[in-house]
């Protein structure tokens, strides 16, 4: 079928119907070719994006999604994990992991969490993502040393010893974020969360922009893309309309306390799924709103812990 794509501008197109799976070509041509006599014009493709429909065979929760068993070897035409939109979920940074959660993924910590730990989840039919931080420094973790003070900034507020990064040195960062991911795919996990992915809106101690934190969180995308992961959009309310065609799924810190909630529509109107979190006020204050609008929301303590209480 054909598409007709009008203006100068980048633009999202999607096909009105669903994809076979197999090899299939993207052909691009100027409806009028005359007119380019005189300038120069070219057509580019930035990425294409697909999402399961959730039929027959679709990936679904929990369930194996590929020819890949999980935490295996990938083949070639293996895809990554996508989550469905009503996937459960269990979020524990802290303290001995409580693997009797009932959910279907569980995002846990990439360096604390051995590979060991990582297949057991999937011998119970779960999906792992791995945390990571991606845009602030964090003492203390195995890898801390290898990040030059140059890229260092100012504090994060409420963390001490965290500190932001010059998001715009992909050239120094790139090679350290490109390690975590082999760690995350090393181990097995199906996702990541990359964590502090908004310093352009905080105060970094950098002259970020919107369009430096834009290019950077697109690098972490295509790297994790590139390695058979699916990749979470953390926070970073914003940008959503713009970074939701490259990134799987969504993670929000109190957009109901903050009536940010809104913001992360793209993503629920693009059939992914929205994990939201708040840490006050009572249940059931927002789980009616959460439901309605497709969120995956649940209470838990600031120190995330394996206590919940989720709204589904």
């Amino acid at each position: 079928m054909a598409i007709s794509v009008k203006g100068r501008r980048w633009r999202t197109v999607s096909l009105p119907h669903g994809v076979a799976a197999g090899a299939h070509t993207v052909r691009l041509r100027l409806a009028n070719p005359h007119r380019t006599s005189h300038c120069r014009r070219s057509l580019h493709v930035r990425g294409v994006s697909l999402t399961a429909s959730g039929g027959a065979g679709a990936p679904q929760g929990g369930a194996p999604a590929s020819p890949r068993a999980p935490g295996g070897a990938t083949g070639a035409a293996a895809p990554r994990w996508i989550a469905a939109q009503r996937t459960t979920w269990q979020w524990q940074l802290s303290g001995t992991l409580d693997q009797s959660v009932a959910a279907d993924m569980y995002d846990i910590d990439l360096f604390d969490t051995p590979a060991s730990t990582v297949a057991a989840l999937h011998a119970q039919g779960r999906r792992a993502t791995c945390y990571v931080d991606a845009g602030s420094y964090e003492p203390g973790r195995p890898d801390s040393g290898t990040l030059p003070a140059a890229v260092l900034g100012a504090g994060v507020d409420g963390w001490p010893g965290e500190k932001w990064l010059d998001i715009r040195r992909i050239d120094a960062l790139g090679p350290i974020m490109r390690s975590r991911l082999d760690l995350c795919k090393s181990k097995g996990f199906d996702a990541v969360e990359a964590d502090n992915v908004d310093g352009y809106s905080n105060s970094s101690g950098f002259p970020l922009t919107a369009d430096d934190q834009l290019r950077y969180n697109r690098f972490l995308a295509s790297e994790a893309h590139a390695r058979g992961l699916s990749i979470a959009l953390k926070n970073d309310f914003d940008q959503v309309a713009q970074l939701q065609p490259d990134f799987d799924f969504a993670i929000s810190e109190q957009c109901f306390e903050y009536n940010e909630c809104g913001s992360l529509k793209p993503f629920t109107a693009a059939g992914k799924p929205v994990f939201e979190v708040e840490y006050g006020g009572d249940p059931a204050s927002y789980c009616a709103q959460a439901n309605a609008a497709g969120f995956m929301a649940m209470a838990k303590r600031m120190s995330l812990d394996a206590w919940r209480q989720q709204c589904w």
